[in-house]
């Protein structure tokens, strides 16, 4: 099977690293187009042996770039196209059914109550993914919370398939010797209480909660992994309330087989082992792989949304509390009480491992190249009930409604 992945950009984020996870899993000859930003996810990409192309899109209205893609497509002579973010979405799928490809795939990632991977979704926005959608075979959610939101905007149930995201769990066991070799190379206290944030540094992240807390959180520090535009505007937050000297910016991290990142060569499992807990205060998560992240390095979380976690039933991640802005100080000032040390690694992570996701997409691409239903395994979250016609009811998901 030749399946060409089409993707927006390829800089460091959770769908181009994710993606880059699949690929290595999926028994499939994969490779990868980006439209944009070949950065240090195609960097890895080519490291593992993927042929990675750029298409050179200069814009969202670069209307060039569909003709192009639609050859290399055809040329390429793909049995399956798989898109990936809004962009690559919109002209993959276009391009795809041009191209004469039957097959036509795309991973929604980032999908939001009111934004689309951080950008307002407005009337239009949504008029004209619904129109794209279409154009496609089926709808991969990474959360049975994305599933929701996807079916309420009217994309058809049986449509939509729930992959979860996964990730290499071995890769983030907690090592005390990198914990201390990150402290000294970041400049944190051995013994200082380290409040993590990972993420990118934009307005709905909400970071500036976890600078606001720092001052009513003695001697804590706080540590922010990620890039972005609020950078300079969370320095200057924490100029103003006394604690310049207590929050450390990472940038981003360095990539696995890649030579990007601005974080000094630390890469995120480096990282996780320099905190003490993960804070994730973010009103709107399509999935929230940071916290499985966390938990995978046996890190406690306080979190105000993440379908990796709420999506499961009650008890699979004990170590992650939930709270509000309002309620976060306490959180925080409840787990540096505890003093628990590392906490074993919950069952909530053996739910999102890379294989498991790249069978169950396996399982998708033979049934849309076959025109059949998929048949998925019964280890993840059911989505939930939304009210439907009774000839659509039911969003693939392997197991039954909690």
């Amino acid at each position: 099977m030749r399946v060409l992945h089409v993707i927006t950009g390829l800089g460091v984020g959770g769908a181009e690293q994710q993606l880059r996870l699949l690929v290595r899993q999926l028994p499939a000859s994969c490779e990868v187009v980006t439209l944009t930003n070949p950065g240090a996810v195609a960097e890895g990409l080519a490291a593992d042996g993927v042929n990675v192309r750029h298409l050179g899109m200069t814009g969202n209205r670069d209307l060039s770039a569909l003709p192009r893609l639609t050859r290399l497509i055809r040329q390429g002579r793909y049995d399956l196209v798989h898109t990936h973010l809004y962009r690559a979405c919109l002209y993959g799928r276009a391009a795809a059914r041009l191209a004469g490809v039957r097959a036509v795939m795309a991973t929604e990632h980032s999908l939001g109550a009111a934004t689309i991977e951080g950008r307002p979704l407005g009337a239009g926005v949504r008029a004209l993914y619904l129109a794209s959608e279409r154009l496609g075979t089926s709808t991969v959610a990474v959360s049975a919370t994305i599933a929701r939101r996807l079916r309420e905007w009217g994309v058809p149930a049986r449509r939509i398939h729930v992959v979860p995201n996964g990730i290499d769990a071995d890769r983030f066991r907690f090592d005390p010797v990198l914990r201390a070799q990150a402290r000294t190379l970041l400049g944190l206290p051995q013994d200082a209480f380290v409040v993590g944030g990972v993420g990118r540094l934009v307005a709905g992240k909400r970071f500036d909660t976890l600078v606001r807390d720092l001052p009513q959180l003695p001697g804590a520090h706080l540590l922010l992994v990620g890039g972005g535009e609020q950078e300079a505007a969370l320095r200057a937050l924490a100029a103003r309330l006394g604690v310049p000297g207590r929050v450390s910016f990472a940038g981003e991290c360095a990539y696995e087989g890649a030579s990007g990142g601005t974080g000094g060569g630390l890469d995120l499992p480096t990282l996780l082992a320099a905190m003490d807990v993960l804070a994730s205060p973010s009103a709107d998560e399509a999935f929230g792989l940071a916290v499985v992240e966390a938990l995978a390095a046996g890190l406690p979380v306080v979190y105000t949304t993440c379908p990796a976690v709420d999506d499961l039933p009650p008890g699979q991640a004990p170590g992650a509390v939930r709270a509000d802005a309002a309620g976060f100080t306490d959180a925080l000032r409840a787990v540096r009480g505890a003093a628990g040390g590392r906490l074993p690694v919950p069952p909530a992570v053996a739910h999102y491992t890379v294989a498991t996701a790249a069978a169950r997409l396996t399982a998708i691409y033979e049934a849309a190249l076959h025109g059949t239903t998929p048949v998925l395994g019964k280890h993840v979250p059911s989505v939930p009930t939304v009210p439907s016609d009774t000839s659509d009811t039911s969003v693939t998901s392997g197991v039954s409604a909690r």
